[in-house]
């Protein structure tokens, strides 16, 4: 599980058979509070937009969000996070 921001839409007329009907998103995603690499996932909310901090599934499991079939995806988003609370310890020096 991972978190990051949705920051855009694909949009695809041709697409794999059971992926119609599924938004898919563009999401930034955050790694040490700081972005790391952009993706696509699907939304298995179906509400997520634009500025939405959420959090994704990754690899297989991502697929089993979607219960009704089983969809080639690598990420999906799980949910939507409020709030979160990080500890950032200091480096220790030699």
């Amino acid at each position: 599980m991972y978190t990051g921001t949705v920051i855009g839409t694909v949009v695809a007329t041709k697409k794999y058979e059971t992926l119609s009907g599924i938004k898919l998103l563009v999401v930034e995603t955050i790694e040490n509070g700081k972005p790391a690499k952009v993706i696509v996932a699907a939304d298995a909310t179906r509400q997520a937009g634009f500025g939405d901090f959420v959090y994704l599934i990754g690899s297989k499991e991502a697929s089993l969000l979607f219960r009704q079939k089983l969809l080639p995806v690598d990420a999906a988003i799980a949910g939507f996070i409020d709030t979160y609370d990080v500890v950032i310890q200091k480096e220790k020096q030699a």
